[in-house]
């Protein structure tokens, strides 16, 4: 990934301010980050988070995007709905604690470990962008992390990887069958949020422009298409939706391994219409290893949603459970992957290999 370009010139008028004096001197910065408008925890993040069974939850409808985060386990839901107000969620999933984030302008979301030698860290949104893409800080140390890497790129920590977990971007429905005991992020925040709406009605839109990014946008394809990326040992690759959304599968060998990238229709874009649950349909994606117990299976979607292999016949769920025939309740390995925008993925991945 590009090196972050930061500059202490003490003339140029944009500043990121943190007004608690612990972050020391105000950051003055140029190159690729810069102030994004709000100021720290201007956009507040969510650190006690409270929770629905799914049998509880009313206010979501079938197809409104909710971020998916499963750890041996324990699966919970984080509608969009919220997230787009808040951008981060400090929470503990399967007893391990992780910040869910969510940056709309990118359209990109990540679930990261929040411990680092012997320390739990409490993330916020610092205000900054970078590269268009969310900026989060650390409470413990005031360290700068980008949000779409997960690297800490000013303070202390600044160099500092966390781990990723998968995060599927699908509809309340496929959520609510596929983890009927699962947890959904619940509106009770503390804040006052218009929760349902969306504050960036047809920001999806292939033509229009990126908010507040200044680089040079890869030739391949227009900003704002959107494409699933994925990262395995340093190689990066990426497949547009339309592919995906055409083919509906999409067999890869990715850093020596067989995997398989689907589409199912069903998931409202969070970012076209004035409310999400009313977004066109972008559908849901998956990236995963294609084997099971050593053998690579081939796979073909079904009509009625969700996916067979050819090898054993069963079926599939879009999360990549078999739900019948022999391997019922087998798992493949999910492959931590982003649905995003062009611009933002190629800034950070620039050598991506584009499949098909």
């Amino acid at each position: 990934m590009p090196a972050l370009e930061i500059s202490e010139i003490p003339d140029i008028p944009t500043t990121i301010r943190f007004e608690d004096p612990s972050f020391g001197p105000p950051a003055v910065v140029s190159g690729d980050l810069r102030p994004g408008g709000p100021p720290p925890d201007g956009i507040p993040s969510i650190d006690e988070p409270r929770f629905h069974t799914v049998e509880d939850v009313v206010f979501l409808r079938d197809r409104e995007p909710v971020f998916v985060l499963e750890i041996d386990g324990d699966a919970r839901a984080y509608p969009v709905q919220i997230l787009t107000w808040h951008e981060i969620v400090n929470d503990t999933v399967d007893g391990i604690p992780v910040a869910v984030t969510y940056c709309p302008l990118c359209n990109s979301a990540f679930a990261y470990d929040r411990r680092h030698d012997g320390r739990v860290l409490d993330f916020g949104v610092s205000g900054a962008l970078w590269n268009s893409s969310l900026v989060m800080y650390d409470r413990q140390t005031r360290s700068l992390w980008g949000h779409f890497t997960g690297q800490g790129v000013l303070g202390v920590l600044a160099g500092v990887q966390l781990d990723a977990f998968p995060v599927t971007l699908a509809s309340w429905a496929e959520f609510a069958a596929a983890h009927p005991d699962g947890l959904v992020l619940s509106r009770e925040t503390g804040f006052a949020k218009d929760y349902g709406r969306n504050p960036y009605p047809g920001y999806d839109e292939v033509g229009s422009p990126p908010f507040l990014y200044d680089g040079e946008v890869d030739g391949r394809f227009a900003a704002k298409t959107r494409v699933i990326g994925f990262e395995l040992e340093g190689a990066a690759f990426a497949v547009t939706a339309d592919r995906l959304a055409a083919d509906r599968v999409v067999a890869i060998e990715g850093a020596g391994r067989p995997l398989v990238v689907w589409w199912q229709p069903g998931a409202s874009s969070a970012l076209d219409a004035g409310t999400v649950a009313d977004g066109r349909d972008v559908g849901t994606t998956a990236v995963l290893d294609a084997r099971i117990d050593g053998q690579v299976l081939s796979f073909e979607p079904l009509a009625g949603g969700g996916f067979r292999d050819r090898e054993t016949g069963p079926r599939w769920d879009v999360f990549g459970t078999a739900t019948e025939g022999p391997l019922a309740g087998r798992r493949l390995e999910a492959v931590p992957h982003v649905d995003t925008f062009w611009f933002a993925w190629a800034a950070f991945e620039p050598a991506t290999t584009v499949v098909g």
